[in-house]
């Protein structure tokens, strides 16, 4: 990918950006108990349910933020979105360090999920600065941060952890902080006046972004396609550690390791497979493969019926990952170029809504099945894998 000085410098931005939202989910997940029975004086059973309700309130926020923030991206350009939201996740982070209460924690989640949804400003401003015929590699650039994140996240809230629950999230603060000055100096404006169009409250609140997605019914299609492999996803969050512990016995340690496979494998498909696919291949073939390889993932791992199983499907399995980046790369081409932000955004929307609706679904089919099916809950996003695969394959290829 030929990019200029510049543009290097403003990728890094993004693609740090990126990882921070990733690390600021992550890193709550292995510190959250800690924190809510100090916050709380619950014992582990009733301080997970405050949990579960801190996830929701964040996977809501994302909801009905994401098309918002890709729309003022479209009406008011990519940089000052961008910096306020790398703003906004640092001012999160000094709350969530300082919350007396569980309030304030509530308050801390509720802005982490607004300003979290920045992902979708960051994917429009791929588009601009990167060719279409390279946009799959670039994608797939972005969801290595996504992969990394995943793993350093938890790791950061492990360790530090250690020196107190709120230790993780100074950290993470002046994180943002740094990033945010680094933005300052070299983060160029990507979306020229000429380009902006005027926002309309029509097109940014959830529903009206999922109705008006810029691009056509094609487009449409896919980001269909989309929430429902979303929604299939979501069982990896929702399941896996019940699944691991009930199945095979896991440790919390053997859980992480596990999650830790996962990224990792993730993070070197999207870092080089992607873009090797897509050149060879383009977007929707890649796509197609990669959602195939998603639904033969998902059956193996809901036959596992030992530990290295699993990991052996990991391992094997990891080129699935290329599905994502293949289908935003191709819509990306499907959509008007100052309607990116909006097209992000409806993206955005589509998955916070799967990741609302998802572990609820796959957590009671879990529980149903617990005894006499455990890899049920596979067996579900697999169904779902599939009926993405075919709603995609709807879906002609877009114009070289």
């Amino acid at each position: 990918m030929a990019l200029t000085r510049s543009t290097k410098q403003a990728f890094a931005f993004v693609w740090f950006t990126v990882l921070l939202d990733m690390v600021g989910l992550g890193l709550i997940m292995p510190i959250l108990p800690a924190l809510l029975r100090e916050l709380t004086g619950a014992d582990a059973a009733h301080a997970s349910v405050y949990g579960g309700w801190l996830f929701f309130a964040y996977a809501a926020m994302q909801f009905f933020c994401a098309p918002v923030i890709g729309g003022l991206s479209d009406a008011f350009g990519r940089r000052p979105v961008l910096l306020l939201a790398v703003l906004g996740l640092g001012i999160d982070y000094a709350l969530t360090a300082l919350a007396p209460t569980i309030v304030w924690l509530f308050v801390g989640r509720i802005i982490a999920g607004t300003f979290g949804a920045s992902f979708t400003t960051a994917n429009a401003y791929i588009v601009d600065v990167t060719p279409p015929e390279e946009r799959g590699k670039a994608f797939g650039m972005l969801g290595a941060a996504f992969g990394v994140g995943f793993v350093v996240g938890p790791a950061i809230g492990g360790l530090l952890g250690g020196f107190g629950p709120r230790v993780p999230f100074f950290v993470a603060g002046g994180l943002s902080l740094a990033n945010f000055l680094y933005g300052l100096v070299f983060l160029p404006e990507t979306h020229p006046k000429e380009k902006r169009r005027q926002l309309k409250l029509s097109q940014i609140h959830p529903f009206g972004a999922i109705a008006s997605i810029p691009g056509g019914k094609s487009v449409r299609t896919l980001v269909l396609a989309l929430f429902v492999l979303f929604l299939g996803s979501s069982v990896y969050p929702a399941v896996w550690a019940f699944w691991g512990t009930a199945r095979f016995g896991w440790s919390p340690g053997m859980i992480g390791l596990s999650l830790a496979a996962y990224g990792v494998s993730n993070t070197l498909t999207q870092a080089v497979l992607v873009g090797y696919f897509t050149n060879r291949w383009g977007d929707r073939k890649t796509a197609i493969v990669g959602l195939s390889l998603t639904v033969a993932c998902f059956v193996l791992t809901g036959l596992a019926s030992r530990s290295w199983m699993v990991f052996a499907v990991i391992v094997v399995s990891s080129p699935s990952g290329v599905a994502m980046p293949a289908m935003n790369a191709w819509m990306s081409k499907l959509a008007p170029d100052d309607a990116q932000g909006r097209l992000q955004g409806s993206i955005g929307a589509a998955e916070s809504l799967s990741s609302i609706f998802g572990p609820i679904v796959l957590t009671q089919v879990f529980g149903a099945f617990e005894r006499t099916l455990p890899g049920a809950p596979f067996f579900v996003a697999a169904a779902l894998s599939v009926a993405a695969l075919f709603i995609a394959m709807r879906v002609a290829a877009p114009r070289r």
